[in-house]
């Protein structure tokens, strides 16, 4: 059933707990994505989102903020609508930036032509320039031999480093051969003259550097490329030559359209692995291109951005914290007594909690409550706890639970609590502008691009992820199962 979704209104993230491993999850969502054939669950204009994308990402989570949760659990599924609430968004700028032509601009145009030649060139490196790289079993045991003291065995794992030795050995000799015949029946033409350091503010960015078969370098494609290699010589050493390192950045600029040429050349271009990789870039580097420029447009004056500050000073203001030990007994005599002892060495906070405090989980956690922000605590303890500092023994003091001692074992002071202060302004700033994106594409789901979430097809990947788990889970207990197998290859490197 198609379900039209005007706003999911999942904006903020909420804290989960991580209690599976990413391998079990990775390896689901890898297995869910061979089986399914269609794993669409949203539909953004033409865009489409699916299910092993999110999954993707929920398991590189803890790299975008949010952690990593149980595969099967709410939190998990919590998680994914965040997730996918960011991607309709994200989407929505892309359709929006393309709209509006950002896609033509020069800058855009040149990164991913940059991104585009680097991947044709490391394709070709790869698969024209390396090559399969065959290491046999005599050159295997003629290195044991020359190389290993004689009172090592060959086990397998010595004869995988060798082999792993040999092959890394072999890739760099055929690179650096490689290299050097790069250029053969390659026709390269450099213009010298337009290179000069004193032209740079005059030099237009069509003006060609190089030529490679014919197909220009503009210094418009290089500039920051040539200009950095440039001043980067010259801070790393003062007498270097400005103009040769200006010079040596180019033949590699030449060197990597070269590759990119010839992997065209063999039909690398037409390779998933290529065309995905680009595809992706070019629709991120847009979305974050275009998020710049709309943010330039809405930036706040002094008065709106402290306007907006004030109104919404409780989101800012991260409140003054105390991080606490703590002992609760039944009376005030009790407390004062303890207090004492403890004044005098004859007990540690810890040994008082562990044989005195009432507290549910004393005994396990030795009284460490933890940080206890002001505000938080009975309003007789939360004045006490406030005027501690750091090491300071605090009470007898009453609270509903009984009564307190308490030790403050760190400090955290308030923060954004003043509009004048620079991180303070700077935050504000980046939410203000954060806010008013979130509004723009809020408006861009009602008015502009429709978007569909496929709710039951949702529901059901999300079961069949967590059946795959389960299933793996099951099949890693068996005996001779790749788990095993990789558990104890594991015991074997950390055995003393």
């Amino acid at each position: 059933m198609k379900v039209i979704v005007a706003c999911l209104s999942v904006l903020m993230m909420l804290p989960v707990c991580a209690t599976a491993t990413m391998a079990s999850a990775a390896d689901a969502a890898r297995d869910l994505q061979a089986d399914v054939v269609n794993d669409v669950i949203a539909k953004v204009g033409d865009q489409t989102i699916t299910f092993s994308e999110i999954s993707v990402a929920l398991n590189s989570s803890a790299i975008v903020g949010i952690s990593i949760p149980a595969v099967g659990t709410p939190e998990r599924d919590t998680a994914r609508i965040v997730l996918l609430d960011r991607f309709v968004s994200a989407n929505l700028l892309y359709l929006d930036a393309l709209k509006h032509g950002v896609d033509k601009d020069p800058s855009y145009q040149k990164a991913v032509s940059r991104f585009s030649n680097a991947i044709l060139a490391g394709l070709y490196r790869k698969h024209e320039m390396a090559g399969e790289i065959p290491v046999s079993a005599e050159e295997i045991q003629a290195y044991y031999q020359a190389n290993v003291e004689k009172d090592t065995a060959l086990t397998d794992d010595v004869r995988l480093q060798i082999e792993s030795r040999l092959r890394r050995d072999k890739l760099h000799e055929r690179l650096a051969a490689a290299q050097k015949s790069l250029r053969d029946g390659v026709k390269v033409v450099v213009h010298e003259e337009n290179l000069a350091v004193a032209d740079d503010g005059e030099r237009a960015p069509e003006a060609v550097l190089a030529e490679v078969d014919g197909e220009s370098i503009t210094w418009g494609q290089v500039d920051d490329r040539i200009k950095a290699a440039g001043t980067g010589a010259l801070m790393e050493n003062p007498t270097a030559s400005e103009d040769q390192a200006r010079r040596d950045a180019l033949e590699r600029e030449i060197n990597v359209r070269i590759m990119a040429q010839k992997a065209k050349a063999a039909g690398l271009d037409q390779e998933p692995v290529y065309q995905k990789r680009v595809k992706e870039y070019g629709k991120t580097l847009l979305i974050n291109t275009y998020r710049a420029q709309l943010t330039k447009g809405m930036e706040p004056s002094p008065k709106e951005l402290k306007a907006y500050y004030e109104a919404n000073k409780s989101r800012f203001i991260v409140p003054e914290a105390r991080k606490l030990q703590m002992v609760v007994v039944k009376t005030e005599p009790e407390a004062a007594e303890l207090k004492k002892n403890i004044a005098s060495g004859k007990l540690t906070m810890y040994q008082a909690a562990r044989d005195h405090s009432i507290a549910a989980k004393a005994k396990q956690d030795l009284g460490e409550v933890g940080w206890v922000n002001q505000g938080e605590l009975a309003p007789a303890l939360d004045k006490v706890v406030f005027a501690l500092g750091p090491g300071e023994l605090g009470g007898p003091v009453e609270s509903p639970a009984g009564w307190h001692l308490v030790k403050v074992m760190d400090v955290r002071e308030a923060k954004y609590t003043d509009f004048s202060d620079e991180e303070t302004h700077k935050l504000a700033r980046r939410r203000y502008l954060h806010q008013k994106v979130d509004e723009y594409t809020a408006e861009l789901r009602k008015s502009e691009f429709p978007v569909e979430v496929y709710q039951e097809r949702l529901v059901q990947l999300e079961q069949q992820e967590a059946d795959a788990v389960k299933a793996l889970a099951v099949k890693a207990k068996q005996p001779g199962s790749v788990t095993e197998k990789r558990i104890k290859e594991l015991q074997k490197l950390i055995k003393p």
